[in-house]
């Protein structure tokens, strides 16, 4: 048996596979987001610990002796936090989180330093690693003095498994000190952050093995003491190892609380100007490229929270039949973007709207602006040389056929969606715990599963969302300005 343990925003998610990777059960344990001002988003990672007591013990319920025949673990986590710990592994504030905007005056002064992108390859983000400790430099000088180690989310949660400061190069390509090239840290990255590489986790690749369970937890969890963990990966390399996507020409575009469409490259093809990720893959000698929107189901749940409706209830109301789009226009920025923008002070609008702009109007807009977020994403990936032939749609919001329609039609692609099963960054984690465990052919472990539906591009609209998208287009420069 081999166990995935994914942590997310909202929660943390075990899943258990067997040899054969079929599924045999999963289990949650929930997490809350503290925004303790505009712009600020922030975990306790005490809670990460609690989360995951909680899912392996729902696991361990139901499945106790599969559980006691776990051989690897992987795991898989949300990227760029900033969780800092002093000489003794003691937390020193809460984890800054990869949605948290406040260092975007330091990541435009660290971006303004031109070494950020010859050797990353990517922007300073405000939502990356690297800022952050600028701004904890500057304005919680007496925790930056007590930093000892930078640890990334999961590399937090590896800590406290195995007593490894170790992390993987997919990851860590999130932090903006990785030669993302050469697939290691950057001294002189770190030095103009007032760090240095001691205060990092040593690296491994995803698929190596990066510690050895603990023997109190093993004893508490009911496994055999020694078990491998796995490097891992960050939460959408991890995904794309859940859904295959390790190959050349393969891609996914994810529907969850953040946006992303996601292609592997079998090479480095980095193009930071596009605003697009060009980050180390969780496999060896593999890269991807990535264009993220900062609210995607976000986006719909704001919408339900407002409307007192569900999202299922909201998106019900369109029916199954994709219409064209109509005369209100949503831009999705609610709390900044990221790909192409790089904006984070930037903020969301409905756009066009009359006495006539019912709920299911504004559902449709809200939907619509997302999709053309992702569209966005498309552009940027094709101007930094990635064809997209194809996608296959993971996450929670990939449950509405409508969206997926509007998503075909938009990027002109058809959309494939998988025979039922969870093959996100649980299963893509345990999957990596596999091959640590066992030395099997990555290749050969992290296939495609199989299709179940194939939805295509709606040929009559696609002219009415070519224009849509324009609108769409020559509504950022404009709010902008004001």
């Amino acid at each position: 048996m081999y166990l995935g343990l994914d942590l997310g925003t909202s929660g943390v998610k075990a899943m258990l596979i067997d040899g054969d990777q079929r599924v045999i059960g999963s289990a949650n344990g929930a997490l809350d987001v503290s925004r303790p001002h505009p712009g600020w988003s922030e975990q306790e990672p005490a809670d990460w610990i609690r989360a995951t007591r909680e899912a392996v013990a729902g696991l361990k319920a139901k499945h106790p002796n599969e559980l006691s025949a776990v051989k690897g673990i992987g795991l898989s986590g949300h990227m760029h936090g900033a969780t800092l710990i002093d000489a003794e592994d003691r937390v020193l504030r809460p984890c800054i989180l990869w949605n948290d905007t406040r260092s975007h005056a330091e990541a435009a002064a660290l971006d303004a330093d031109p070494r950020f992108r010859a050797i990353t390859g990517n922007i300073v983000f405000p939502g990356f690693t690297a800022p952050k400790l600028a701004w904890v430099a500057g304005n919680e000088p007496e925790v930056f003095a007590k930093v000892a180690k930078v640890l990334l989310p999961k590399d937090y949660l590896r800590l406290w498994l195995t007593g490894e400061y170790l992390s993987d190069m997919s990851d860590s390509a999130g932090t903006s000190w990785l030669d993302t090239g050469a697939r290691r840290w950057s001294p002189e990255l770190l030095s103009a952050t007032g760090l240095s590489e001691s205060q990092m986790p040593g690296l491994v690749e995803g698929t190596e093995e990066a510690g050895r369970l603990r023997a109190e937890l093993a004893g508490e969890w009911g496994m055999a003491v020694g078990v491998v963990v796995a490097g891992g990966a960050g939460d959408n390399a991890a995904s794309a190892c859940g859904m295959g996507t390790v190959a050349e020409g393969q891609a996914f575009v994810s529907l969850g609380t953040s946006g992303v469409l996601f292609a592997a490259n079998g090479s480095y093809l980095p193009k930071p100007e596009s605003a697009v990720h060009a980050f180390c893959h969780a496999l060896p000698a593999t890269w991807h490229q990535m264009g993220v929107i900062l609210s995607a189901t976000d986006a719909l749940n704001w919408h339900s929270g407002v409307t007192g409706k569900s999202a299922g209830e909201l998106t019900a109301e369109l029916g199954d039949t994709l219409k064209a789009p109509g005369s209100v226009t949503f831009l999705p920025y609610l709390s900044g973007e990221r790909t192409p923008h790089n904006d984070a002070k930037i903020r969301g609008a409905f756009i066009g709207l009359g006495h006539e702009s019912a709920r299911a109007v504004l559902t449709q807009a809200v939907l619509e602006g997302v999709t053309f977020a992702i569209r966005d994403n498309l552009e940027a990936l094709k101007s930094a040389g990635t064809t997209i032939a194809r996608v296959t749609a993971i996450g929670g919001g990939s449950r509405s056929r409508y969206w997926l329609a509007s998503i075909a039609t938009a990027l002109g692609v058809p959309v494939d969606v998988p025979a039922d099963g969870d093959f996100g960054a649980a299963f893509g984690a345990a999957r990596l715990g596999l091959i640590a465990a066992t030395g099997a052919d990555p290749l050969s472990v992290c296939t495609a599963p199989k299709t179940a539906e194939t939805i295509e591009p709606v040929a009559g609209l696609a002219g009415a969302y070519e224009d849509a998208y324009r609108r769409y287009r020559a509504l950022y420069p404009a709010i902008r300005a004001i």
